[in-house]
C-alpha cells in the first residue's frame, strides 16, 4: 500500500470512515430529495404510486419501482389521492374524481379524453384510437406515452395490435413498466397478456 509523504498509518482507515459517512450521507439525501419529489407515496402490488400535488391541483400520478417506501400524504389533496388510488387497487371498478392539472398538447389531451372513456376490462389497439380520431398509431401511442395521471387516465388500456405493446414510453418486454401494464390489465379482468 502507497503512503503519500505526510501521511499517517490511519490515512486508509481515516479514507474508509469518510467515505462510509460520506456515503450514508448521499443514500440520505437521495432518500430526502426522493421524499420532497412526492406528495405522497402508495405501495402497490408492482411497486408504487408517487402522487404529485399543487395547491388544489393533482399534477402528476408516477409509477415507482418497489424501492420507494411508502410515504403519507402531505396535503389533504394527496390524502384524497392516496385514497382513490388504494380503492382502485382493491377494486378496479373503482372510479377516479380528482381535480386535474391541465397538461399535455391539444392533441394530447383529445388522445387521453378517447383513452378515459374505455371501461374497464376492454381494450382499444393504438390503431383503433388513431380511427377514432384520425389519426396515426405512432401518434396515439406518444400521447398515451406523455399522460401525466396513468389509472385516471387508463393508458393501459390500449394496446398493440399484435400483442401487449410499450408503456409509459417504453417497449422493454421485459422492463418495469410493461410488467406494471400487465397487472393493470390482469387486475382489471383483461387476459392474454
Amino acid at each position: 500500500m502507497a503512503v503519500f509523504k505526510g501521511a499517517s498509518q490511519d490515512a486508509p482507515f481515516l479514507f474508509y470512515a469518510i467515505q462510509s459517512v460520506f456515503t450514508d450521507e448521499m443514500r440520505s439525501m437521495k432518500s430526502i430529495q426522493r421524499d420532497s419529489l412526492f406528495s405522497a407515496i402508495v405501495p402497490a402490488p408492482f411497486g408504487a404510486i408517487g402522487i404529485r400535488t399543487e395547491p388544489g391541483l393533482l399534477r402528476e400520478l408516477v409509477y415507482l419501482p418497489p424501492t420507494f417506501e411508502e410515504k403519507a400524504p402531505d396535503d389533504p389533496l394527496a390524502e384524497k389521492v392516496a385514497r382513490q388510488v388504494e380503492r382502485y387497487l382493491a377494486e378496479p371498478d373503482s372510479r377516479f374524481d380528482l381535480p386535474l392539472a391541465e397538461v399535455g398538447t391539444a392533441f394530447q389531451r383529445h388522445v387521453w379524453r378517447v383513452i378515459a372513456a374505455i371501461p374497464r376490462g376492454d381494450v382499444l389497439t393504438y390503431g383503433e384510437v388513431a380511427r377514432l380520431i384520425q389519426s396515426a398509431p405512432r401518434a396515439v401511442g406518444q400521447a398515451c406515452g406523455a399522460n401525466w395521471f396513468p389509472l385516471v387516465i387508463p393508458c393501459h388500456r390500449v394496446t398493440a395490435s399484435g400483442g401487449l405493446g410499450g408503456f409509459s414510453n417504453r417497449d422493454d418486454e421485459t422492463g418495469f413498466h410493461v410488467g406494471v401494464k400487465r397487472w393493470l390489465l390482469a387486475h382489471e379482468g383483461v387476459g392474454g397478456y
